[in-house]
Parts: C-alpha cells; sequence; structure tokens
C-alpha cells in the first residue's frame, strides 16, 4: 500500500482528496501546512509521493519541496491556483514531478499518482529481473542503471526525480536522434494525463542544471527549436 503525503490549508480538499486516495487503497497521511509535513517528514514519515499546495501559513510548498529534495527524490505533485502560472514553473525547475490546477478533477489526481508511482516502481525490482529497457547506459561520460534509478556524470552522483530521470533516458538511449516534445510527453507521462510543451520544457532546464551541478560544462542536451530535444555523446 503506497503512502500519500497531502498538504494543504484547505480542511475541504484535505477531507474530500483524502477519502478518494483511500478509496483507492492508498494510505494518506493529511497536513494542514508545510511546517507539519516537515516536522513528520524530518521525523522519518517519509511518504512513497506527496501531493502539496503551494500557498500555505508557516511554510509554503515551495519551501517544502526545497527541504524534501534535500533528503528524498520522493514524486512531489504541486497543486496551484489558477493565476499562478509563474508558481507552476518555478515548482518544476525546483524539483517537482508534475502539478494540477484548482480546481481540479480528483481522478485526475488519481490517474497521476498512479503514472508517478508506477514510474518509480522499477527502484523496487531485482538486477535478477533486468528487462532491455532496464539495461545499464553508458554514454560517454553518462552512466545511467535504470534497476536502481542511479545516474553518474564524470562518476559524480546526480540525484534525479522519476520524470527527470526518465526524460534523460529516452534521450540518451539513441543519442543524436531527435526527441519532440509530444515524444517525450508519451515516454515520461501516461498517455492518460494531458500536460503541456512548458512542463517538458521546464523539467529539461531542471535536468541540465543538476548535470551541470556535477560538471559546469555539460551540454550534452541539445535544443532545436521548433522540433525538440537530442543527446550527443562527447
Amino acid at each position: 500500500m503506497a503512502k500519500i503525503a497531502l498538504v494543504d490549508d484547505d480542511q475541504n480538499i484535505l477531507t474530500s482528496v483524502s477519502m478518494t486516495l483511500e478509496a483507492e487503497g492508498f494510505d494518506v497521511e493529511k497536513y494542514n501546512d508545510g511546517l507539519e509535513a516537515w516536522t513528520a517528514i524530518s521525523n522519518g514519515a517519509l511518504p512513497d509521493l506527496a501531493v502539496f499546495d503551494i500557498k500555505m501559513p508557516r511554510m509554503d510548498g515551495m519551501d517544502l519541496l526545497t527541504r524534501v529534495r534535500q533528503i528524498s527524490q520522493i514524486p512531489v505533485i504541486f497543486l496551484t491556483s489558477k493565476d499562478d502560472e509563474i508558481d507552476e514553473v518555478l515548482g518544476l525547475r525546483m524539483g517537482a514531478d508534475d502539478y494540477i490546477k484548482k480546481p481540479f478533477s480528483q481522478r485526475l489526481l488519481v490517474e497521476r499518482i498512479k503514472a508517478l508511482l508506477r514510474r518509480g516502481a522499477a527502484d523496487d525490482i531485482e538486477d535478477t529481473a533486468r528487462a532491455p529497457d532496464d539495461e545499464l547506459i553508458e554514454r560517454g561520460r553518462l552512466t545511467m542503471d535504470p534497476m536502481r534509478h542511479s545516474v553518474t556524470w564524470c562518476g559524480k552522483p546526480v540525484n534525479l526525480t522519476v520524470t527527470e530521470f526518465l526524460l534523460l533516458h529516452a534521450l540518451a538511449v539513441r543519442p543524436g536522434f531527435v526527441k519532440s516534445r509530444d515524444q517525450l510527453m508519451d515516454l515520461a507521462y501516461n498517455d492518460q494525463v494531458y500536460v503541456d510543451d512548458r512542463t517538458i520544457d521546464s523539467h529539461i532546464k531542471r535536468l541540465r542544471k543538476k548535470m551541470r551541478s556535477a560538471d559546469e560544462d555539460f551540454s550534452a542536451i541539445e535544443t532545436l527549436y521548433g522540433i525538440g530535444y537530442r543527446y550527443t555523446e562527447s
């Protein structure tokens, strides 16, 4: 049973969403603000996935995400108000995996949660069952192990979210070949989940920033304007 942390200062959302998730078989921990959630998480109550509102008292969703990313790469979904487009982009660049605008369909939230959990499930599979898509990838200075969800560049470890890992994997599998945004969306998201171009662009920017933390000259992910992205070996 997957454990979900639901963090929102709106009691109606806490109640209704937790009931929906529990009906789907999830174990839900509810928190009224970011500080309450961080206190629990930092003391060992780490969930399998978290859903954060952005605007909350005491500690907002951005600050909470920053702290969580210091200790874990668990999937995180942001809930954003209709006019918080800047917050959406900032959240993705800071390491959130997805966002949903309020008011939202609870069925959509459930589908996105399930998609993220499915994509992260390979971390728990033993190496003895390695499938073709799970094979170790070595491209120049890059090494990726899908079974362990591990990435190194020049021998230095780089911590990626599930979405960032899948995007890098999709590009690195066939270096030199261009992947359109639509193709990357299909590879990184469940086909029942709609995301826009900006979501992919924000994840790629965040991915590049993390890779440059290991090597400031990292330039293996190229942008072909109006077309998409490609990985180039160096």
